[in-house]
């Protein structure tokens, strides 16, 4: 049990000393759409009724019998109970502990009262028919602290409602309205307008109430009307509507509570989206928490949901499973509703269902669509199911206001970073040249974290493998070669390339010629010339100008010897000094290199 600080209730009442009323509006609670009906079971505290017999104190316990038919399956339980005081917010039901999920307290006449709520719907399935107990409220110590029995509105009691399913019924729409509101001498007249109602079909409509601490003895224009007929049955005369009386056991000693229910189809109409149900007296305190509606319908209710996408580096395409729902439906949905998807406020397009989705079924799809540049990185993603371009549905429905399902979504792109101009290196022949790649992430990075790595091709790159781990002296094996350079952040990834260019460089030449076969300068060599200037031609020539050897990629270093011209001493030439032309054939090299060479023994 809870205990209760009834200081605090003293400022309170205080506080409040000139106020009148104040409650929590009855509002919907649950729909339920389907082959549905309801009962509820529930029973008073008060030992006797409280007007005119003068006691001060409610019983330990209560106990009531549910009794559903073959084929009903419990879909939910909720316990109400309520009293006078703040509030006990801690009881049992059959020994179990129950807490209060909501609580409704009402401030009226310069008195607290409350109801609380609490679903029970697994304690009742796992019970099913049979008694129910409910126990340890406690609100002993408010009713001797306060004067709720000198002025009778000491009351406690509870009431279970009990929605359950059958196939063998028709379909029906239940509503559960709930809340804590009051009339008494003081306030005559109490409206409540009962939204979100669907009345396809009058036949076998119903309403009921759970309302607390009403007298049977005080009947002084005490009325319910519903759309302003006067609701009554055989134990609820017109004028004595709240009377201690339980329609669904025909109980008339529910002491200073009502469980009742009646007949509506003669005062609802096809169409109706609502309807106004207004108590009314002029002596007798009556709290009500609870409105339960039974109309049977027949409608889909579309509901659309989709799986957070994967988001692409760089794309603004987003790839969407979605699905539509007919679960809380008493009608198939047929084919042809459009869905519409809007990123924030901007448009994008519009797709129709393309078949009918039977009751509690469902449809998924894919669909592939683009954002706008113009829409930010940042956005909410929102699909509609019946709302066209227009705004506009085509298909009337349950529940008109939950056709839409949205969620945030961010797009990655990478940011701009800087485009590195192509890397040359000196051909070291066949084309092949070395590069120094150590500086190309320093250069490339936006920001110190970003990770950045090397990759021979564009699919190594995407797939991030076989990066290149050699930056300081990487050989390329062809001109121009690409590598690709693969950027990452926390997000997202990039791909850029760069190009290695192997030129070739100006031929260097030795041109002293110690042709004594020591090792050191036994022919006439020149760096950077063979398998690079793969076309060049060599000529030397001797002081007199006659042509003495020539060479070319194919041919051996000149070592002194004659292979051209005259050879009046031999083949091998005598030292001096000798003058060389070399064409190197190459577009970058247009004239001749010509010098002297210096041939000695």
């Amino acid at each position: 049990m809870k205990t209760h600080n009834y200081a605090f209730y003293y400022l309170f009442l205080l506080y409040f000393a000139s106020l009148n009323t104040v409650g929590q509006n009855v509002a919907l609670w649950e729909q339920f759409n389907g082959r549905y009906d309801f009962t509820i079971v529930g029973n008073t505290l008060n030992p006797m009724e409280n007007n005119p017999t003068t006691y001060c104190y409610i019983l330990p316990n209560s106990a009531e019998n549910l009794n559903l038919q073959a084929g009903d399956q419990i879909e939910r339980a909720y316990l109400y109970w309520a009293g006078s005081g703040t509030g006990d917010f801690e009881v049992k039901l059959n020994g179990q502990i129950i807490n209060s999920e909501r609580n409704f307290p009402m401030f009226m006449n310069n008195l607290n009262y409350f109801s609380a709520f609490a679903d029970v719907t697994s304690l009742v399935q796992a019970t099913g028919n049979g008694l129910y107990v409910f126990s340890d409220i406690n609100i002993q110590a408010a009713l001797l602290g306060f004067p709720y029995c000198n002025n009778r509105t000491n009351f406690a009691g509870w009431a279970m409602v009990v929605i359950y399913k059958n196939d063998a019924l028709p379909l029906n729409q239940i509503n559960v309205y709930d809340g804590l509101q009051a009339v008494s001498q003081n306030q005559n007249t109490l409206s409540l307008t009962l939204n979100d109602l669907n009345v396809v079909d009058n036949a076998g409509a119903k309403l009921a109430f759970v309302a607390w601490e009403g007298d049977a003895t005080l009947a002084n224009q005490e009325t319910f009307k519903f759309n302003g007929f006067d609701l009554t049955n055989t134990i609820n005369p017109a004028n004595n509507a709240f009377n201690s009386t339980n329609s669904f056991t025909g109980s008339t000693q529910l002491y200073n509570m009502d469980l009742d229910v009646y007949d509506i189809e003669s005062f609802i109409q096809i169409g109706n989206p609502s309807a106004t149900i207004e108590l009314i007296s002029f002596q007798d305190f009556v709290m009500i928490s609870t409105v339960i509606s039974k109309l049977n319908n027949q409608l889909p209710d579309a509901t659309i949901s989709f799986e957070n996408p994967e988001i692409e580096c760089n794309s603004s395409v987003l790839n969407l499973n979605y699905t539509v729902y007919n679960t809380n439906s008493t009608d198939n949905l047929p084919a042809g509703i459009p869905i519409s998807i809007f990123a924030n406020d901007t448009y994008i397009t519009t797709f129709l269902t393309p078949s009918m989705i039977a009751i509690g079924e469902s449809w998924s799809g894919t669909i592939s669509i683009t954002i706008p540049s113009t829409v930010p990185h940042d956005f909410e993603l929102k699909f509609i199911v019946d709302q066209g371009e227009n705004g506009l549905g085509i298909q009337k429905e349950l529940n008109e206001l939950n056709n839409s399902f949205s969620a945030p979504i961010s797009l990655h792109f990478f940011p701009a970073f800087t485009v590195l101009d192509p890397l040359t290196s000196c051909n070291l022949g066949f084309k092949k040249g070395v590069f120094d790649l150590s500086a190309v992430e320093s250069a490339i990075k936006i920001n110190s974290s970003d990770v950045v790595k090397m990759y021979l091709t564009l699919n190594d790159a995407q797939k991030d493998e076989n990066p290149i781990t050699i930056h300081a002296d990487f050989q390329s094996t062809t001109t121009p070669q690409e590598i690709f350079i693969r950027i990452t952040n926390d997000q997202c990834y990039s791909i850029t390339s760069l190009l290695l260019e192997v030129k070739n460089c100006p031929p260097t030449v030795y041109n002293l010629v110690t042709a004594n076969n020591d090792g050191d300068n036994d022919t006439f060599y020149i760096e950077g010339l063979r398998d690079i200037f793969v076309d060049f031609k060599l000529e030397i020539y001797n002081r007199w100008g006659n042509l003495i050897w020539e060479g070319n990629n194919n041919t051996e270093d000149w070592n002194g010897f004659a292979t051209k011209g005259p050879r009046i001493m031999g083949d091998k030439v005598t030292p001096g000094t000798y003058y060389y032309i070399l064409n190197l054939n190459d577009p970058g090299y247009p004239k001749p290199l010509t010098g002297f060479i210096h041939l000695t023994n």
